[in-house]
């Protein structure tokens, strides 16, 4: 990986006037490395205050394949589809050796993006090149798993949740989702935000770098600093908020701004209303 790392960030740093075979090459075999899972745009380091560490050099192999690439008409597979895109990154092909659930019904996984086995997908949903999406996650009906997004195992990604993709800056950390998390419907996480091991994000509530977040269970509060992105805590159980507008005119027109409250942790009750519906995978 580390001859790998450096020839992708030198192509990247260096465009040449024109790309050969020999750098088409070497696209395809990072691309494969994206899709074993094997080469990851963010991966976990215990030594990062985040518990994360961002790969840059594979958000610049992820870009360099939009300058490598030229719109072609996707398909077989298996028959020709009305689709024009990339040719660096058609749809993700799938056997039944893999392991993953793809139920029928307009579902579609880019090329470069990892999928590990027992993963279901139910339509339509939407996983972008450059995700990581772990053992056991469950992505649900119309959500989307961004560019980079990093998804942890057996998670729920509820029904029209949107887990933003950060591609660019190529430095900046990706939107990053740990274990065992519970994102409800119509919740969307963006702008690298972080979310711990098991925590509960309710149904509408929104995670992102100007959104404060009010934890009600230890008097503190969340956000995000220039160095640092926002980081949910394991096991927080967040839901939908506000808080009041303290400018003079917004007090006298009774007006709030949206914010993110911490209303308790997980404990037993929690895990069986979030539990995972096994007969289902």
């Amino acid at each position: 990986m580390p001859q790998l790392a450096q020839q992708i960030e030198e192509l990247f740093d260096h465009p040449p006037a024109e790309y050969s075979e020999e750098h088409q090459r070497l696209f395809q075999s990072f691309k494969a490395a994206l899709n074993s899972g094997e080469a990851r745009a963010a991966q976990p380091d215990a030594k990062s205050p985040t518990g994360w560490r961002v790969n840059a050099w594979v958000k610049k192999g992820i870009l360099l394949g939009f300058r490598l690439g030229t719109i072609v008409e996707i398909g077989p597979y298996p028959a020709r589809q009305p689709f024009f895109d990339k040719s660096s990154y058609p749809l993700k092909t799938i056997t039944k050796n893999a392991g993953v659930r793809i139920v029928p019904g307009g579902s579609s996984i880019r090329d470069g993006s990892f999928v590990a086995r027992g993963v279901v997908c139910m339509p339509p949903m939407f996983i972008n090149v450059g995700a990581y999406v772990d053992e056991g996650t469950m992505v649900d009906s119309h959500a989307l798993i961004g560019s980079c997004a990093q998804i942890g195992k057996s998670c729920h990604i509820s029904a029209a949740a949107q887990i933003g993709g950060v591609i660019e800056p190529v430095g900046a950390i990706p939107v990053i989702i740990e274990d065992e998390v519970m994102v409800g419907g119509n919740a969307g996480v963006y702008e690298g935000t972080i979310v711990k091991k098991r925590s509960v994000l309710g149904t509408g509530t929104i995670l992102n770098r100007s959104t404060p977040v009010y934890d009600l269970v230890k008097e503190k509060v969340y956000s995000a600093t220039e160095e640092e992105p926002l980081v949910i805590p394991e096991e927080a159980i967040v839901v939908p908020g506000s808080r009041a507008v303290t400018h003079p005119l917004g007090k006298k027109w009774g007006l709030s701004l949206y914010a993110a409250v911490i209303v308790k942790y997980r404990d037993g009750k929690t895990d069986a209303r979030v539990q995972l519906e096994d007969l289902l995978r």
